[in-house]
Parts: structure tokens; C-alpha cells; sequence
């Protein structure tokens, strides 16, 4: 069972740093958590241009106040949900600042999530190595942030997309996480 973290947290989101709301809810949910958070101004519209993973790694380095974690968690290789092309470039840029050693942590831990090509909300990919099951006061208090914090309906997608039940690829060994995710490349 996940229970609330005791360490310090430092959350980072790509996008939106100059979009004043967005700012300022980001801001106020890593507070609920006692986390520091950060932010890079990527876009992160609909129709989101391609970038190279140079761009994405540099928008992460300039952002971040250090290199070294004691876990690094972020985007699967296929994003969380079918087609977010930022959570998929986050990825491959965070894989290969871990790889490299510009990002160290015992571990890099992938969201590990999937929906069958975006017939059914968001679950616990089947292969996860770590499922862990949310507590009923986390479970609420992540869906209170995003109907109170963001503003979405309880009916949206993003309320009803709030698992209970998180899922993680869990990586130490650079070899194995090249393979796994040479394997798992998003279709063009």
C-alpha cells in the first residue's frame, strides 16, 4: 500500500511554466504534498510539434536545481495514455540522461500504464515489475487535486483517468533499460 511521501519531493512539469494558471496550480498541488516543484514552458497543446530529444533534455537540465535523486520517477516509453507526444519525448530524453549519467538515482521508475489504444481509461500496464495500490485517503486526495486544484469536473477524463492502483517499469541496469525500451518504441 502507498502512503503519503515523509522525504523531500521535487516534482517537475515539462510544460506550461508561462501559462499563469496552470503555474499557479502546479504550484499549489506540489505545496499539498510538500513537494518543490519546477517547471519548464514546453508546449503542451493538442496538436504538439515534435521536438528532438537535445530540446526535451534542456528544457529538464535548465529546470532542475540538481542531477542527483534518490528515485527518479517519469513517463513510460508510450506516455500513460494512447498519444501524448511530450510524455513519450520526457521519456526518452529522462532514459538517456540516466543512461549517460547526467541523471543518477539508484533507479529510474516508468510509469507503467495502458489503455488499449484509448478504448478504456488508463490501468496498470500487466507486465509492471511494482503495482502498488493507492490508500483510500491518497486515492481521494489525488482526485481532489484534480477536480479542485485543476478545475476538472468529476465526470472528465482527467477525474475519471485518477488510478487507484499505479503501476511502474522499474530500471537499475542501463542495458536492460535500453532494451526494454528499444522494444516498447511508440508507432510513428
Amino acid at each position: 500500500m502507498l502512503t503519503m511521501p515523509t522525504q523531500d519531493w521535487l516534482i517537475m512539469t515539462l510544460c506550461r511554466a508561462s501559462d499563469r494558471e496552470r503555474a499557479g496550480r502546479f504550484q499549489l498541488a506540489c505545496r499539498e504534498f510538500g513537494a518543490t516543484g519546477v517547471m519548464a514552458d514546453l508546449d503542451d497543446e493538442h496538436a504538439q510539434t515534435p521536438l528532438e530529444t537535445a530540446a526535451v533534455q534542456q528544457a529538464i537540465l535548465g529546470a532542475l536545481p540538481q542531477r542527483a535523486f534518490s528515485a527518479i520517477y517519469t513517463h513510460g516509453p508510450r506516455g500513460e495514455y494512447t498519444r501524448h507526444r511530450r510524455h513519450e519525448e520526457c521519456c526518452r530524453a529522462v532514459v538517456a540522461m540516466y543512461s549517460d549519467g547526467r541523471l543518477t538515482a539508484p533507479e529510474l521508475q516508468l510509469f507503467a500504464y495502458e489503455d488499449d489504444q484509448g478504448k478504456s481509461l488508463p490501468r496498470p500496464a500487466k507486465d509492471a515489475d511494482r503495482i502498488d495500490v493507492l490508500s483510500a485517503a491518497v486515492a481521494e486526495r489525488k482526485l481532489w487535486l484534480m477536480t479542485a486544484i485543476y478545475g476538472f469536473p468529476a465526470s472528465s477524463w482527467e477525474a475519471r483517468a485518477v488510478p487507484k492502483v499505479e503501476g511502474y517499469y522499474v530500471h537499475s541496469d542501463v542495458a536492460r533499460l535500453r532494451h526494454f525500451i528499444d522494444v516498447r518504441k511508440p508507432e510513428p
